[in-house]
Parts: C-alpha cells; sequence; structure tokens
C-alpha cells in the first residue's frame, strides 16, 4: 500500500525477531510509527522488556503497553505455569497456543489506531516458519481486517482500514536477512517462550529453534544469549 507523509501506523510489537523486523519494514515506507505491546501475563514477560529497547532504538513516535489478564482464562502454557513448555513442535495446535491472543491484540490496536486517525496495523504473523497457530494464516487477517472496516467509526464513515503481515509468506531466514537489511538489531529482542529474567533463552524451546535454523539458514551469526 503507498504511504502519504506523515501517514501513522500502530505496529504490535512483542519484542521478538519478527516484530521488530515488521517495525523496521513501516519505518522504510515511511510511516510514522505508534508501537503497541501487550502484558497479557505471559510467563516470558521479559519480552516486554526488549519491546521496550526495540521501540527505543528505532524512535518510534510512541510505545504503550497495555495490561490485559489472558492468565486469567488460562489454557496455554504461555500463560499457566502449571502447563509445560514443550522442547519441541509436534502435529496439531500446541500447547503454547494463547486462545484469541491475536484477535485481543488487533482489537487493542485498533482501537489506538482510531484514537490516532491512523488506519493501518502492522502484525507480525507468519505462515511458514511458526507453530502452528491458527491466528498467524492469512484467513485471520483478511477476516480481521473486513471487521475493522465494519466495527469502527472511521471504518463505517468509509475510511480504508489495512491490516498487514508483510512477513506472512516469509521463512525466518528470509525474515533475518530482510531485518539485517534494514538495521535491525536483534540482539535487543527475544523470542525464547521461557526466557529468565535477563532475557537469556532455554535454547530448547520451538521458539527458540525456529530462530536458531533461522540464523543458521540465513547464514547470519545468531546474536541470541542462552541461559547456562
Amino acid at each position: 500500500m503507498a504511504t502519504g507523509a506523515n501517514e501513522r501506523a500502530v505496529v504490535l510489537l512483542s519484542g521478538g525477531l519478527d516484530s521488530a523486523t515488521c517495525l523496521a519494514l513501516a519505518r522504510e515506507q515511511g510511516l510514522e510509527c505508534h508501537a503497541l505491546s501487550v502484558d497479557y501475563g505471559q510467563r516470558h514477560a521479559t519480552e516486554l522488556q526488549a519491546a521496550r529497547r526495540v521501540a527505543a532504538a528505532a524512535g518510534v513516535a510512541d510505545h504503550r503497553v497495555v495490561h490485559v489478564d489472558l492468565a486469567a482464562i488460562g489454557g496455554s502454557a504461555l500463560t499457566d505455569s502449571a502447563i509445560e513448555v514443550p522442547e519441541a513442535g509436534g502435529e496439531g495446535i500446541p500447547v503454547t497456543y494463547v486462545p484469541a491472543r491475536n484477535t485481543v491484540f488487533l482489537s487493542l490496536a485498533l482501537g489506538f489506531a482510531e484514537t490516532l486517525g491512523a488506519h493501518r496495523l502492522v502484525v507480525g504473523a507468519n505462515a511458514v516458519d511458526y507453530s502452528g497457530y491458527p491466528d498467524c494464516r492469512p484467513a485471520f487477517i483478511e477476516a480481521f481486517q473486513s471487521l475493522a472496516r465494519v466495527a469502527t467509526a472511521t471504518g463505517v464513515e468509509g475510511a480504508p482500514w489495512s491490516v498487514e503481515a508483510p512477513l506472512m509468506h516469509l521463512s525466518k531466514a528470509q525474515i533475518i536477512r530482510e531485518g539485517a537489511r534494514l538495521g535491525v538489531d536483534y540482539s535487543l529482542t527475544v523470542s525464547c517462550y521461557r526466557a529468565d529474567a535477563d532475557g537469556r533463552a532455554c535454547g530448547t524451546c520451538d521458539s527458540c529453534r525456529l530462530r536458531a535454523d533461522g540464523f543458521a539458514a540465513a547464514g547470519i551469526p545468531d546474536p541470541t544469549r542462552y541461559a547456562g
């Protein structure tokens, strides 16, 4: 989508590799980026510290952290400490799936964007090297964009809402190469589902595996700090 002068966008920023790359891509387009992170009760809350580092390094116009307690409904290894984070991917949707997470996140971003007069949402959803989450697929992004156009005051007034997932069809290696081209400092990011309080990765969870494999395939040194 073409950009206009000082066009605003809300970028969902988790503090991980993908969202940091999305932010860099949005800034390359000349967008005025407003970052939104969500403290949803995740066990790897150190990613929020990473999000603040990434936002500061990128020089975003604004960075908001919204608190939503998804741990109150549970149902995921990322919000319920009684459910073990698996060390390898498997068949079907994994226990690290957080029920309705991206729906909640994009809804918050939608409301934030409407207050800014922005009509573009950017999210790091990916359907290639990912864990099998249903809310990281093209059909979900398309459906949410349709929702935005009928669920907001600006939408019904004809605003051209756009929900963008620029990494959707890229492999992890391709994402990393794009980030390297844009100068993303991946040492600032945290992807691990079991990262410790200092942001050091476990090296064995599914997210760590995807990240490490991506750097290896991209032929780019992995700056991830590992525990132990």
